[in-house]
């Protein structure tokens, strides 16, 4: 891109969406920013327009509305300025699987999951075009941990890495690079949605602290982010293990093990 690429970001109002927003402002990106409350949005705008001198566009949706999400797909597909996505919008529900409601479950995942996957996909053929851009989609460690009783939302994130590792591969060779960010506990108003007070949660990392690792990551174009996680080693040693059982999916017979004992 010849000139410095604008970034749409979701869940822009507040929380990991407004500090993307604030660190793209500084480095002199303009912004798209979408959510449903206008005056946060309206309020940071202002804020970053006066810091930075930058150009800031708001766009006020429910991404689990299809009219609104579309509105959100067309200038994605449309605006060939936006050279960055930061699919940051999601959210979570409280209790176990059990307790948690259909209606519930499914706004989670048309959010977490169905959002996030139509707006990459209204973005990713026009960057492949040009032959440079970037997709950040935001996941979780829960993705990683079924032991974190998370099940429905960790179950989205897990999604969310897989996406993200599958588009990083199909992508990258079209120019396009994508990271998967994967926090743990950070200080945010999702945890007023499952009923949890954060200020009684241990090990809890600050917004700031988290998107600059983030953006660490981004500047070395690291697929995978884990902010904290300190021995990224671990992270290789999965991926590691996970490819060293590729050649056996191929096998034509069942594993001796599943062979009935005659």
């Amino acid at each position: 891109m010849t000139t410095i690429p604008s970034v749409l970001v979701t869940g822009a109002s507040t929380g990991i969406g407004a500090a993307y927003a604030e660190r793209f402002a500084r480095r002199g990106h303009d912004l798209v920013l979408v959510a449903r409350d206008m005056a946060r949005m309206e309020a940071l705008a202002a804020r970053l327009r006066q810091q930075n001198g930058v150009a800031i566009d708001i766009i006020q949706a429910d991404l689990t509305k299809t009219d609104e999400l579309a509105t959100v797909e067309a200038r994605l597909s449309d605006d060939v300025r936006i050279g960055i996505l930061v699919n940051n919008a999601g959210t979570a529900i409280g209790g176990s699987f059990i307790e948690q409601s259909t209606d519930d479950v499914a706004r989670l995942v048309a959010l977490n999951t169905t959002a996030l996957l139509r707006l990459a996909s209204a973005i990713a053929p026009r960057l492949a075009k040009a032959g440079e851009g970037a997709i950040v989609n935001i996941g979780s460690v829960v993705g990683l941990a079924p032991e974190f009783g998370m099940t429905v939302y960790g179950a989205t994130k897990a999604f969310v890495l897989f996406l993200s590792q599958g588009l990083s591969l199909e992508l990258g060779p079209k120019g396009i690079y994508v990271q998967a960010v994967l926090p743990a506990t950070t200080r945010t108003e999702i945890w007023d949605h499952v009923g949890a007070d954060i200020n009684t949660l241990s090990n809890v990392m600050e917004v700031d602290d988290l998107v600059d690792a983030a953006l660490v990551g981004f500047d070395r174009r690291e697929p995978v982010t884990i902010p904290p996680l300190p021995d990224a080693g671990q992270w290789d040693a999965l991926q590691a293990a996970r490819q060293a059982m590729l050649p056996s999916y191929r096998n034509e017979l069942p594993a001796e093990r599943y062979r009935k004992v005659a």
